[in-house]
């Protein structure tokens, strides 16, 4: 296959898929406007999330912002119903959209996704967004990592839990990379210690800090009354 048949073969194949997306949307957009007012939150909510998450693949002029409109929608209510993974999945739509207000989306997702037992996984990309947007050099990269990792260990058992310690390990030695060019596992060791990342008695709640300095005040729940509602005090 020459240079020329390949570029458009992939051409062809981004065109099929749009239109694939758009036609989707139009369906989830007819079925949003035929639910009926008392119709079950939840339908609603799950629904306005598929939309929002098309929405930002298509990312025509508009869609970002309504994307967030219907994906903020959606984690008031997840809240409100105690779905919290659920909910989270929205703040990492809400985030993916760049608005000025998505970190302040992460942050709030991010309270749920290390507070509450929900999938390990999407605690894990949810950190590993807010690594993504702290400087090198910041300690808030290393205690993030640092969580991720203590997640991995504390919610899953077995071979997936050998598995994703070794993803979040790799994540954690690249952010030591980073922050203190770390090369070696002595200098890792020593890294780990010096930021008392060994310890998540230490770091939660330096975890805890980064969230409140993201989110400026400006939380979108009762934290200490979704606390109450955790399932094991």
């Amino acid at each position: 296959m020459t240079e020329t048949e390949k570029t458009q073969l992939e051409f062809t194949a981004a065109d099929e898929s749009r239109r694939f997306l758009s036609r989707t949307l139009q369906e989830k957009q007819s079925q949003l406007q035929q639910l009926s007012l008392d119709c079950p939150p939840l339908e609603r909510a799950n629904l306005q999330l598929e939309i929002a998450d098309i929405m930002l693949d298509i990312a025509e002029p508009g869609m970002i912002e309504a994307a967030w409109g219907y994906a903020k929608e959606s984690f008031l209510i997840f809240v409100e119903h105690s779905q919290w993974e659920d909910a989270v999945r929205a703040a990492d739509v809400l985030y993916r959209t760049e608005l000025p207000a998505s970190v302040t989306a992460l942050g709030n997702g991010l309270w749920l996704a290390v507070t509450y037992p929900i999938d390990p996984e999407l605690s894990i990309i949810m950190l590993n967004n807010l690594i993504d947007d702290t400087p090198p050099n910041a300690d808030g990269a290393a205690v993030a990592a640092a969580t991720a990792h203590y997640i991995a260990d504390l919610r899953l058992d077995g071979e997936k839990r050998e598995s994703t310690m070794f993803l979040t390990g790799n994540l954690l030695s690249k952010v030591a990379e980073r922050h203190s060019n770390v090369q070696d596992q002595a200098q890792m060791n020593g890294w780990m210690m010096r930021l008392e990342l060994n310890d998540p008695e230490k770091f939660l709640p330096r975890m805890a800090q980064i969230l409140e300095a993201i989110v400026e005040g400006d939380w979108w729940y009762d934290k200490e009354e979704l606390r109450a509602r955790l399932p094991v005090q």
